[in-house]
C-alpha cells in the first residue's frame, strides 16, 4: 500500500473505481445499419460477420465496430490509436456507479485499519510492537544511515516479495484476504520507516548545506508536489485497496502512463532527490539509495508480474511506452491525444492535489507526532 520515505504512509490509494473498457472507441466510429428486406442474402451476411470480426482486435478490451457497406468509413489516426489500445484507463472516475453503501464500508474498514495499527503498533499502551521493533534494528548499528537502510531493506523484501507472490497467495486465500495480509504487514513497516526518518533526518554528516539558495525551497516544494502525480496512479481505486471491491492487478495505459510506463518509479526518484537537495546529509543520501534501489527493483519485477499476467496484451503496451519519461513519445511509439490534458481533469487527481497540499501544511503535526513516539 505505500512506498516511499514520507510518501511511504501516504501513497495508499487515491483510487476511483476501476475503469470500464469499452471507454476506448473511436469518435467517428458508425453503428450497425440493417435494412429490412424479405429474403436477405447469405453472402452479404457472410461479408458482414467477417467485417466485424476483422475489427475485433485479439486480447483487446476494446473494439472498433463500423457499419456494413460498400466502403466503410476511415477512422483519423487517433482513432485508430485508440482503438489498439489493450490497457486500461487509469483514474477513471464515473460518479453515477458510486454505491453509497461501497463508500460508507470503505470508512468503517478504513477507521478499523487505524485502530488496530494504533493499538497494536504504534501506541506504547497498547501492544507497542512498533517501538520493539525499531529498538531491535537500532541494536545492530550504532549509525543512523545503517538503520535507514535497514529498515528501507526489511520493508522492501515484505511488500515486494508478498507482491511477487500475488498470484500464488490469490488462489490459496482469494483476493481480498491476500489483500489484507499484504496490507497488513506492509502498512506497519512503512509507518516505521517513515517516522524513523522524520526522527533522523537531521543525523549523520552533513555533506551540503544550500537552504539558503535563493529559489532553492520553492523548486523543492514544486518538485515534491509533482512527484505525488506520479506516485499513486498504481493504488487509483480506493475501493480495491481496501477490498472492498475485489482487488485486481491493472494494465493502465492512459494519463500519466503515457509519460512513462512506472510513474511511481519516476515519482519516488523526484521526491529523493527534492529532499536530499535540502536536507544534504547522510541520512538523507542513504535513504533516497535505499528507496531508489527499491523502486528500481519495481521496475523489473512489475514488468515480469504484468508480462506473466497478461502477456501479450503487456507487449502491446511496453511498446508504446516506456521507463524513461517522455520516451516513448519523443521517438513516436507514444501518441498523444489531442485532448490529452482531459486525462487529467479527474477525480483522483484532484483529489491528489488536495491531500498533497494538505501533507505539506500538516508537516509540523506529523513531525511532532513523530517525535512523541522516540524511534
Amino acid at each position: 500500500m505505500v512506498t516511499t520515505s514520507v510518501s511511504l504512509l501516504l501513497s495508499n490509494p487515491f483510487s476511483p473505481p476501476r475503469p470500464h473498457h469499452h471507454r476506448f472507441t473511436p469518435k467517428n466510429q458508425t453503428h450497425l445499419t440493417i435494412r429490412h428486406r424479405p429474403m436477405p442474402n447469405p453472402t452479404s451476411i457472410l461479408s458482414c460477420n467477417s467485417v466485424l470480426r476483422c475489427c475485433s482486435f485479439r486480447n483487446s478490451k476494446f473494439q472498433l465496430r463500423t457499419s456494413m457497406g460498400d466502403t466503410a468509413k476511415k477512422t483519423s489516426k487517433d482513432d485508430e490509436d485508440e482503438a489498439l489500445m489493450v490497457g486500461e484507463d487509469s483514474a477513471f472516475f464515473d460518479l453515477a456507479r458510486q454505491k453509497i453503501s461501497s463508500w460508507l464500508l470503505f470508512s468503517l474498514v478504513l477507521g478499523v485499519v487505524l485502530f488496530v495499527l494504533d493499538f497494536a503498533w504504534i501506541d506504547n499502551s497498547g501492544l507497542g510492537l512498533g517501538n520493539a521493533f525499531i529498538h531491535a534494528v537500532s541494536e545492530l548499528s550504532d549509525s543512523p544511515e545503517v538503520v535507514m537502510l535497514t529498515l528501507i531493506l526489511i520493508f522492501a523484501i515484505v511488500h515486494s516479495g508478498l507482491a511477487s507472490l500475488r498470484d500464488v497467495g490469490e488462489k490459496l486465500i482469494g483476493e481480498r484476504a491476500f489483500r489484507v495480509l499484504f496490507a497488513g504487514t506492509s502498512l506497519p513497516l512503512a509507518v516505521s520507516t517513515v517516522v524513523y526518518f522524520i526522527n533522523h533526518r537531521y543525523d549523520g554528516l552533513q555533506l551540503w548545506q544550500l537552504q539558503s539558495v535563493p529559489g532553492l525551497h520553492q523548486l523543492v516544494w514544486l518538485s515534491n508536489f509533482i512527484s505525488f502525480f506520479f506516485l499513486y496512479p498504481s493504488t487509483f481505486n480506493l475501493l480495491e485497496v481496501a477490498a472492498v471491491e475485489k482487488p485486481k492487478m491493472h494494465l493502465w495505459e492512459t494519463g500519466i502512463m503515457r509519460i512513462t510506463r512506472h510513474p511511481q518509479m519516476v515519482g519516488q526518484v523526484m521526491w529523493c532527490l527534492a529532499h536530499t537537495i535540502w536536507i544534504g546529509n547522510s541520512v538523507a543520501v542513504a535513504a533516497s539509495l535505499g528507496l531508489i534501489g527499491h523502486h528500481l527493483f519495481g521496475v523489473w519485477n512489475g514488468d515480469r508480474r504484468l508480462a506473466i499476467r497478461y502477456g501479450e496484451a503487456f507487449e502491446d503496451v511496453k511498446r508504446r511506452t516506456s521507463v524513461i519519461p517522455f520516451a516513448a513519445i519523443l521517438d513516436g511509439r507514444q501518441k498523444l491525444p489531442k485532448d490529452y490534458y482531459k486525462e487529467f481533469i479527474r477525480v483522483p487527481y484532484l483529489t491528489i492535489t488536495a491531500l498533497t497540499l494538505g501533507a505539506y501544511f500538516a508537516h509540523p503535526l506529523m513531525q511532532a507526532a513523530s517525535f512523541r513516539l522516540h524511534w
